[in-house]
């Protein structure tokens, strides 16, 4: 494993190339979620917003792949922990699990048994800090087009994947991460989110 710098200007890089690998709207999506966790950070004395655009930008990652499910979860972790970028690798993990368990996941299971038991233990051992908090709420409040409030993105996945028993548990964790922040924002995160009214009116679906 090699060790490099992930500063702004590689994670835009590697988007980028990523982006060329497999085109798609996933990854004007993942500036708009790093866009998101920038401008809540920057609320949050506790937070560095660079670090938080940056793993915002390389949460999905995975997806240079192709087009994928779960897969692209592993391939995420694989390729940033190439480089040595380990924080990075958990959150292309840990950005799915709103709950912190494998039989939560709504995607299709497109992987190896042994890459589904390394996620399974993964995600029962790692710990959760706000920064997995923080990508978790940003992938609901950003569509390709922009901001949107966590309700409409709620309902594009529920369109494009269905609805499981899980469902319901998931939106009640995101609403209770969003309240977390907000109370350390003081304010809602919408406040910081431009052009989040007129996106969410749009008809996208």
């Amino acid at each position: 494993m090699s060790e490099e710098i992930l500063d702004i200007k590689r994670a835009q890089a590697e988007l980028q190339k990523a982006g060329r690998s497999n085109p798609g709207p996933w990854t004007a999506h993942s500036e708009y979620v790093a866009q998101a966790c920038r401008n809540i950070a920057q609320k949050c004395p506790h937070l560095d917003p660079t670090q938080a655009y940056i793993l915002g930008l390389m949460h999905d990652i995975g997806r240079y792949v192709g087009v994928t499910s779960e897969k692209h979860l592993i391939d995420g972790y694989r390729y940033c922990m190439k480089y040595g970028w380990e924080k990075a690798a958990q959150i292309c993990i840990t950005h799915a699990f709103i709950i912190k368990d494998i039989n939560t996941l709504i995607g299709k299971f497109d992987i190896t048994r042994e890459e589904h038991n390394f996620i399974k233990q993964f995600v029962e051992e790692v710990t959760y800090d706000d920064y997995d908090l923080l990508v978790q709420l940003c992938d609901k409040l950003a569509l390709p087009t922009g901001f949107c409030i966590v309700e409409k993105r709620f309902v594009d996945i529920a369109l494009r994947y269905g609805t499981f028993p899980v469902t319901v548990p998931r939106w009640k964790r995101i609403y209770e991460i969003k309240s977390h922040f907000e109370e350390i924002m003081g304010c809602s995160v919408y406040d910081v989110l431009p052009g989040v009214v007129e996106n969410t009116l749009k008809i996208s679906f």
